[in-house]
C-alpha cells in the first residue's frame, strides 16, 4: 500500500468512533470513502442502515451487505462521512471530483454532523488549485460557461461524463476563491447551475486529516 493510500486508511479508520450503534449513517464518494466502506464492512454492527451519496457508493454499501436506504425515508442523518479534493484548516472544501457533488451536498445538509476524511497532501491553505467541479443542466451549459469566464474562471467540460442526475459536469480552473462562502453563493445564484463543489457555506463540522505521524483532528 503506498503512503497515500495508507494515509488515507488511517483518516478512514478515525472516523469509525463517530459512528454511533445503530445509527443512520451517510456515506460520501470516492477514494478515501471506500477504505471507510471497507471498515464499516468489518463492523457491519455498527449501523442500522446507510444513505448513498452516489450510485457507486451504494454498490459497494450493499456488496458489504449494509442496507441503504432512500434520504427521504431516513429523516435527519446522524452522521456524514465523505472526502474531499482540497481542504483548508477552516474545515471548507471543494468536492466533485467523482463527480457526486449534488448529492454530497444534499447528504451533508441534511446530516447532523459532518466528518471530513482526507490524507494530509489534500490540505491547503487556500482552495483553487484543484480544478472547481460545477453540476449544470445540459441545456445551460454555454450560458454557464460565459457566467464562469466572467468570474475570471476557465471552465472546460468533463469529457464524456454524465452525474447520477443525468446533468454535466463543467472543472473550472483558474479561479481566486478569497471567500469561498460568497463565492459558492455567488455560483449557486446562475440560472443552470445545479450545484457548486465549494462547501463552505456548509463546511465539514470535522476534519481528520492522514499523515504517517497518525491523524490529526481540526
Amino acid at each position: 500500500m503506498s503512503t497515500t493510500d495508507e494515509n488515507k486508511r488511517r483518516a478512514a479508520q478515525a472516523a469509525l468512533p463517530y459512528v454511533n450503534a445503530a445509527a443512520c449513517v451517510g456515506v460520501g464518494t470516492g477514494s478515501t470513502v471506500n477504505f471507510f466502506i471497507a471498515e464499516l464492512a468489518a463492523q457491519r454492527h455498527r449501523i442500522a442502515r446507510a444513505v448513498s451519496s452516489s450510485n457507486a457508493t451504494t454498490a459497494r454499501l450493499r456488496a458489504a451487505g449494509i442496507d441503504v436506504i432512500d434520504l427521504n425515508d431516513a429523516g435527519a442523518v446522524d452522521v456524514y462521512v465523505d472526502g474531499a479534493d482540497e481542504a483548508t484548516r477552516r474545515r471548507e472544501l471543494i468536492k466533485g471530483g467523482g463527480g457526486a457533488l449534488t448529492r454530497e451536498k444534499i447528504v451533508a445538509a441534511a446530516s447532523r454532523r459532518f466528518v471530513c476524511i482526507i490524507d494530509e497532501g489534500k490540505l491547503v491553505e487556500g482552495l483553487g488549485k484543484f480544478p472547481l467541479p460545477i453540476e449544470v443542466i445540459p441545456m445551460a451549459r454555454s450560458y454557464v460557461a460565459r457566467q464562469l469566464v466572467g468570474l475570471g474562471g476557465r471552465p472546460v467540460e468533463r469529457p464524456g461524463f454524465i452525474t447520477d442526475n443525468g446533468n454535466v459536469i463543467l472543472d473550472v480552473h483558474g479561479l481566486a476563491i478569497g471567500t469561498p462562502a460568497a463565492l459558492e453563493r455567488r455560483i449557486n445564484e446562475i440560472a443552470g447551475v445545479v450545484t457548486v463543489g465549494l462547501f463552505a457555506v456548509r463546511p465539514a463540522d470535522v476534519l481528520l486529516i492522514g499523515t504517517p505521524r497518525g491523524v490529526d483532528t481540526l
